[in-house]
């Protein structure tokens, strides 16, 4: 009791104030997307010991997860600055969760000495996403309605994090099947909020293409980090060189592929679209479809590791023998990571409103076509194969005429 006789409250930190609209991404920002690409990492790790399989659709359940939590806090950094007071706090700790979670990532599906993988992957993220809805409803207070979005989507959230602590618990198809259904409830709760409460609003369409096109070109300088492992010393031999260059083409092309015209125009038609429809843009295209391109850059990096390893195993007296195929799954990681990141760039085309030429599409077909080609064909050739394919992908794109339409920055934001 105070001395007039009240009673004592205590003093709350006020929430924050909205995010200016036009903003750039802070390296605050940066440092969180770099502990985010760690993480991609780690789940290359776990599938590269042994690419099986079993071990690439693992690392898949790992990657849904990491996206989902990534995408949440671009969501949280767009509506209220990350680098600021508490927030900041949130986000260090949500940061020092997801560094856990990726140092466990290669035992995320084995139990071993010490603290439990499984168990420690899905406390970390658990701890993830609590800290994010908790900022996220406190930084909401002065937007109607968004705070009862928040709670709706977080009982869904809960439910879903019940099948991802029990799958920690158990082992073998239990495990993978409840790891499943809990990114399932995840993400379908998310469309159900959107769908019962309305999509999330999007503050500032520039900070927020921003952050998706860096994470992306994080994800392809790892692809550069992936050639190296997989050549190793083996690099100063002529045909080693020579693949690894080609490696660096394909990883070029796709850079091309979506940052020469993709990206620039998405962002500004997204900067230019107004209320729900600019909001489920930004839903659609950038935090579901992005998915599939980071997927596809991580797993096509996989398989040009192996095609390196191979050649240079051949030629520096390696574990690979000379002439030596690649494995059924490195040609899905190789061939099948193309298509998907191919794919996932068509739908990026539609969903923000531009053309999708029918030769693009043929040239994501005829990458799937060519999959089986991989087992068969030496590693040298099948990546060559597949780097003329994404070669005449860019022709193809430079020959559509769109560069008029769609060159130039995104118009300025105002707010």
């Amino acid at each position: 009791m105070g001395r007039d006789g009240a009673r004592w409250r205590p003093s709350w930190p006020r929430p924050p104030a909205p995010a200016p609209a036009g903003r750039r991404v802070t390296p605050f920002e940066i440092f969180f997307d770099l502990v985010f690409v760690f993480a991609l990492t780690r789940i290359m790790s776990l599938i590269g010991q042994r690419a099986t399989p079993a071990t690439m659709g693992q690392g898949l359940i790992l990657l849904v997860l990491l996206w989902i939590a990534w995408s949440s806090y671009t969501w949280l950094g767009n509506h209220t600055r990350a680098e600021v007071g508490v927030v900041r706090g949130g986000f260090l700790v949500a940061m020092a969760a997801l560094f856990v979670a990726a140092l466990a990532m290669p035992e995320a599906w084995t139990s071993g000495p010490g603290l439990d993988g499984p168990l420690l992957v899905a406390l970390a993220y658990v701890l993830l996403r609590v800290v994010h809805l908790g900022l996220y409803h406190w930084a909401a207070a002065g937007v109607p309605g968004l705070r009862a979005r928040i709670r709706f989507f977080a009982a869904v959230s809960a439910v879903g994090w019940v099948p991802l602590l029990l799958g920690a618990l158990l082992s073998g198809t239990a495990h993978a099947v409840l790891w499943v259904a809990a990114f399932v409830v995840e993400i379908g709760g998310q469309r159900l909020s959107y769908a019962r409460r309305g999509t999330w609003p999007l503050r500032s369409a520039s900070h927020f293409t921003e952050r998706h096109g860096l994470v992306l070109i994080i994800a392809l300088g790892e692809s550069l980090v992936a050639a190296g492992v997989g050549a190793g010393s083996a690099v100063t031999r002529l045909p080693v060189l020579g693949v690894a260059l080609v490696g660096f083409a394909v990883t070029s092309c796709l850079w091309w592929l979506y940052f020469d015209r993709a990206g620039p125009a998405a962002a500004r038609v997204l900067a230019t679209a107004t209320g729900e429809r600019r909001d489920r843009i930004a839903s659609d295209a950038y935090s579901q479809t992005h998915l599939l391109l980071i997927t596809g850059v991580i797993y096509l990096s996989l398989g040009v590791e192996q095609v390196l390893a191979l050649v240079a195993g051949g030629h520096g007296g390696g574990a690979h023998a000379e002439g030596a195929t690649m494995s059924w799954s490195a040609s899905v990681a190789l061939y099948g990571g193309a298509a998907l990141f191919l794919g996932g760039r068509l739908l990026f085309l539609r969903l923000t409103g531009q053309p999708v030429p029918p030769a693009q599409r043929a040239v994501v077909v005829l990458v799937l076509l060519l999959l089986p080609s991989g087992v068969v064909l030496p590693p040298a050739g099948a990546l060559g194969v597949l780097g003329l394919l994404l070669l005449a992908a860019v022709a193809v794109e430079r020959r559509s005429g769109r560069r008029g339409t769609n060159a130039g920055p995104p118009p300025p934001e105002g707010g």
